[in-house]
């Protein structure tokens, strides 16, 4: 089983890139959290200078900063090293989320019907996915994850908490092997990650 270390944006990318790595063979050996794509960025050097003998896999969201995930790639790492995946969630990471329409629909009380088909079409995957969860049949739910009037915050103070809960939820929760079936960016994360693991660093 190979060994990978991963660098983040924040502590829901986390739980996602985790599980993402175990659903394709790998194990995770440890993570670099860096509050910020900003910082990523920056930090995003020294990773690749270490992907030249042990693997690392960073991920980012795309947000509206590039047409696409293979133009911020061939901007931020025009010479990736060799066990070096740097991967992008288009747009945001929710939209791999929001992938496993059933799972969500379920676990977050919201009709199928809301949720998208093409996750990866959405403009701003957050602001879709706080759309839907206006329409929780639990107002925990939505107490929990919709910002509240006057904070200045644009998500609720339980939201990141609830997509953890959501995402490390075995029985109930996301299913890597469904969200990939409508998310292309994650569906090319997996494969990329299957090719690590079929040849890792001797």
């Amino acid at each position: 089983m190979v060994s990978i270390s991963l660098a983040v944006e924040g502590p829901t990318d986390e739980v996602v890139l985790n599980r993402v790595v175990g659903f394709a063979g790998g194990a995770v050996h440890r993570v670099q959290v860096q509050y910020g794509k900003a910082n990523v960025r920056r930090a995003l050097p020294g990773y690749n200078a270490a992907a030249k003998w042990d693997p690392w896999v960073v991920l980012v969201d795309l947000d509206d900063e590039f047409t696409c995930a293979g133009q911020l790639v061939a901007d931020w790492l025009p010479s990736p090293s060799r066990y070096m995946l740097l991967r992008v969630a288009v747009r945001q990471i929710e939209a791999w989320l929001l992938g496993d329409a059933d799972r969500f629909s379920e676990f977050f009380a919201v009709s199928r019907a809301l949720v998208p088909a093409d996750p990866d079409r959405l403009a701003n995957a957050k602001k879709s996915m706080l759309r839907i969860l206006v329409k929780s049949r639990q107002r925990a739910v939505r107490q929990d994850m919709l910002p509240r009037a006057g904070s200045g915050r644009d998500v609720g103070p339980g939201y990141s908490g609830r997509l953890i809960e959501f995402v490390n939820d075995v029985e109930r929760g996301w299913r890597v092997d469904v969200a990939a079936a409508r998310s292309r960016s994650l569906q090319r994360c997996l494969e990329r990650l299957y090719d690590l693991a079929k040849n890792p660093p001797q």
